[in-house]
């Protein structure tokens, strides 16, 4: 037990007072900090032939290799106990009874129960919550399996061929990156699409592939009261009526909302609604109702498989000490980078193509969730929370964004991810995407070092010391992606904690959506235009626009 250790005791009562910043764990590892300034992450590799066996974990098939970034043992021991002074454990208790850890809203966060066998001895928020789910589970298997059956069919006898996913944000991310990571395992004859951007183009290019007699659409919206969502799905349902009448839209549309009553009142048949809860956040959603159009593309059974990965990482999450615990090892190591090493940017690099839409997916469920300025007690931090989330498929991303990651002046950080395996034959290219993931990895460390016959050269020189984690997966089957997604959800959770913030409430998103609502009749024209009402860039910006529109022939 170091010194730390032994003076946390008498210090953790009253350490959530403090500042975080003036906190003895905080203290200890920004003088930690400084002491590793100069030292060089490659170096340790020589000093330690087994760093590789101590910095790396396995969670089912699932690798994680935090060995390149630049930590020593005493570097963890530090770290753990910042997670320890932050009550780590007991809010992930918190988390997974259904106790409220979502307090500017009140409400528990119970993403957990929905992919939670019901015989595994976990609450989850209790036996009123699992059974909730277990009816709404029961109602997607006998959906879903009518529809990919053809027992259900559109209104004139059709069997569907196609389904539109709209929604946007929660509603969309998660399922559509889900979708295509598990393309291997989809319905031959059934085509999912996503349509989410309120442009009208997106969806007009989407439907020029389908018939309206075999296009069944998902309306997917927490409140079904979302701009975006609500314009898209008007255009729907007249492109389909036009064509088919009136009555069609009760065949051919269903509806995914907290708000069932709306959803009746907008004429959504009861068997066509699924409904989920205020307890669901929606960038935690895919593994309720919203996986829909998942459990279509793939069938229930597949699903279930994701759901089963995912409470493998609960458990893992919930169970293993923190010293062993992917989940908060890799958090922490986040804070290391973001806040003692000053790296505030984060790259996503999955080097398979069927994740392509997973940088998308991270970038929301880390900056909305933890994309926050004052933390729980409604105080300003005084230090960095979410990074900057960015990221595109690998071997693309090289040669885009990784001259940066190599040679530019702000280190980046990163996640490197790849299966072993292919569940499709592609000629033995497999190992080309991993000889690439690993010598990026290899080079993002070692910097110029790495090639000793390179002329000298200083547009050469690449400083390393750029520190990525590396996740293998044998293969990227249902059961891995659910461990792999579960992970980050509670990466960022432990985030969350130590940074004193709420990540389950998103309010910033709120209020741009709110002054758009003001903006757009004054931009139609529907109303005068109210001068005082905004700053003058933003007045002469709508004058500006309703001039080229008046003048327009």
């Amino acid at each position: 037990m170091n010194v730390l250790q032994r003076t946390f005791n008498s210090v953790s009562r009253n350490s959530s007072e403090l500042p975080l910043e003036q906190t003895l764990c905080w203290q200890a590892l920004e003088r930690h900090a400084k002491e590793m300034a100069h030292e060089r992450t490659n170096n340790f590799f020589k000093i330690d032939p087994e760093r590789f066996n101590r910095h790396s974990l396995n969670v089912g098939d699932l690798l994680f290799d935090y060995s390149k970034n630049k930590v020593t043992e005493r570097t963890m021991d530090f770290l753990l106990d910042l997670s320890r002074q932050a009550n780590v454990e007991d809010q992930r208790k918190a988390l997974f009874a259904g106790e409220i850890v979502n307090a500017s809203e009140g409400r528990a966060a119970l993403h957990p129960a929905l992919r939670n066998p019901h015989e595994s001895g976990i609450s989850c928020g209790g036996p009123e919550v699992t059974e909730k789910i277990k009816d709404l589970q029961k109602h997607l298997q006998r959906f879903s399996e009518d529809i990919r059956s053809g027992v259900l069919t559109g209104a004139t006898g059709q069997r569907f061929s196609d389904v539109v996913n709209i929604g946007i944000g929660g509603s969309n991310l998660g399922p559509e990156m889900v979708t295509e990571a598990l393309t291997p395992y989809h319905q031959p004859g059934l085509r999912v699409h996503f349509v989410s951007n309120a442009d009208g183009r997106e969806l007009s290019r989407t439907l020029m592939q389908c018939n309206p007699e075999r296009t069944l659409f998902i309306v997917s919206s927490k409140t079904l009261k979302t701009q975006e969502t609500l314009l898209n799905t008007a255009l729907a349902r007249r492109w389909l009526t036009e064509i088919l009448g009136e009555d069609a839209f009760f065949d051919h549309f269903v509806a995914v909302t907290a708000n069932t009553e709306n959803a009746h009142h907008m004429g959504f048949k009861p068997k066509h609604t699924f409904e989920y809860w205020d307890w669901i956040g929606g960038r935690f959603s895919l593994w309720s109702a919203v996986g829909l159009p998942v459990i279509l593309a793939v069938g229930y059974d597949r699903f279930r498989e994701l759901l089963d990965g995912a409470h493998a990482m609960d458990r893992h999450f919930l169970e293993a000490p923190l010293e062993k615990n992917m989940p908060v090892l890799m958090a922490m190591l986040g804070i290391w980078n973001i806040n003692f090493q000053k790296i505030c940017a984060h790259a996503v690099i999955p080097y398979d193509f069927h994740l392509n839409r997973l940088p998308a997916f991270l970038q929301q469920l880390e900056m909305e969730s933890n994309g926050k300025s004052v933390t729980t007690d409604g105080v300003a931090v005084g230090y960095d929370t979410s990074p900057i989330i960015f990221g595109a498929a690998g071997t693309d991303a090289q040669h885009s964004f990784f001259q940066q990651l190599h040679q530019g002046p702000r280190p980046v950080s990163s996640d490197l991810i790849f299966p072993v395996e292919e569940q499709e034959d592609n000629d033995g290219l497999r190992d080309v995407q991993i000889s690439h993931a690993l010598a990026q990895a290899g080079a993002l460390m070692n910097g110029s070092s790495i090639d000793t016959t390179a002329a000298p050269s200083r547009f050469r020189d690449m400083p390393g010391n750029r520190p990525t984690n590396t996740l293998v997966v044998r293969r990227m089957d249902p059961h891995t992606l659910g461990l792999v997604i579960a992970l980050y959800e509670h990466k960022v959770f432990v985030q969350g904690i130590v940074w004193r913030i709420n990540s389950f409430d998103q309010w910033g998103v709120e209020a741009g959506k709110k002054l758009a609502m003001k903006i757009l009749p004054e931009l139609s024209g529907d109303i005068p235009h109210i001068s005082n009402q905004h700053d003058s860039s933003t007045r002469g910006l709508i004058d500006y626009c309703r001039s080229l529109k008046q003048a327009a022939p």
